[in-house]
């Protein structure tokens, strides 16, 4: 079985699955978190190296402010959750705005836990353009573009999952997700069940990858 050294998970459809249970759209983000827990341990016991979550965007942050601080408050927990199992942790994002949670600093250079083991990165106040930006630089040599992103300790990414049934990468990690296969599960994310992700796995093995060859 051909396993994805490196999967990007996009989780989707907190606030309309609020909205289905009779409920404030910013109280759908709360109900991610044992899913993102459970995905973590499921990609482990798979085999996969790496996983890098989508937090949230710079651009989400034009929503309203009590959705912006229930999303917020919802990725600090996540990683705190995170920080409780075996990986190498990392979180990516603007971390010099004032809409990146100041309790995640201590995770912005990477930092094993319980002994390391998957790296886990998850994108907080993350944007495509700001992760660019060191590129647009004037009169600065760049013989590796990789090296010059904010991102750059994360991998080529060689499947992105989204639930939710959108299809749109919405600026996922642009350069390390540019040969990444790309799944889409209808299925909201807090309604998140395993065999969302081993059927994505299954429909990985069917893909041809030749990264451009």
């Amino acid at each position: 079985m051909r396993i994805p050294k490196h999967i990007g998970i996009i989780p989707d459809g907190n606030r309309r699955w609020a909205k289905r249970a009779g409920l404030q759209k910013k109280d759908g983000y709360a109900h991610g978190l044992t899913p993102g827990l459970d995905l973590l341990r499921l990609a482990r016991s798979a085999g996969i190296q790496e996983i890098t979550y989508y937090g949230f965007t710079t651009d989400n942050c034009g929503r309203p402010p009590e959705q912006v601080q229930a999303f917020s408050s919802a990725c600090v927990e996540a990683v705190n959750l995170i920080a409780s199992d075996p990986v190498s942790l990392l979180v990516v994002g603007d971390q010099d705005a004032p809409t990146f949670p100041k309790e995640l600093l201590p995770y912005t250079t990477r930092r094993d836990f319980n002994g390391g083991g998957i790296r886990v990165n998850f994108l907080v106040n993350y944007g495509w353009e700001w992760d660019l930006a060191k590129l647009h630089t004037p009169g600065k040599n760049r013989p590796n573009i990789c090296s010059q992103l904010h991102s750059h300790d994360i991998s080529r990414v060689d499947l992105v999952i989204r639930w939710g049934g959108m299809r749109r990468l919405s600026g996922f990690l642009p350069v390390q997700s540019v040969y990444a296969d790309f799944f889409v599960v209808d299925r909201l994310w807090p309604d998140f069940q395993p065999e969302d992700f081993f059927q994505a796995l299954e429909w990985y093995q069917k893909q041809d990858v030749t990264l451009g060859g």
